[in-house]
């Protein structure tokens, strides 16, 4: 039996369509899987003044927001936040929320308008950092 070729046509569309579709709903599972990790970060009520002089590496991801800092803490001080890798999309204003953390030492600071899920996701590395957690 010979397929006419509208109906081959047909068939491509279908096919194209189920593929467009599944590959739609798994992104969409990945974005809102994204949304409640940011909604559910929480932060602990750390006393930096207790944390031990030295530099610490910590990192968090989300899936579409990453970040891995470096955190310098003097005599109980938080003296310097370095950004080593920012995955953002258009976040990247957020990094200001560093210096935020440096003025006010202390690591749950307003976020940056605009970019909240980036300057969760920076300040739970630092916090990450200070505590060892992962």
């Amino acid at each position: 039996m010979k397929l006419s070729r509208k109906r081959i046509l047909s068939f491509t569309a279908i096919f194209l369509f189920l593929i467009v579709l599944i590959f739609t709903a798994v992104y969409l599972k990945s974005v809102a899987e994204y949304k409640r990790s940011v909604k559910e970060t929480t932060f602990s009520n750390l006393d930096i003044s207790n944390v031990p002089d030295g530099g610490y590496v910590g990192e968090y991801d989300v899936d579409f927001v990453y970040a891995k800092v470096e955190v310098t803490v003097q005599n109980g001080v938080i003296t310097n936040i370095d950004i080593l890798e920012h995955k953002n999309g258009r976040g990247s204003r957020a990094e200001v929320v560093v210096d935020r953390i440096i003025e006010e030492q202390k690591i749950d600071v307003d976020a940056v308008s605009g970019a909240t899920n980036s300057s969760i996701v920076i300040k739970k590395a630092v916090e990450n950092a200070l505590t060892g957690e992962k």
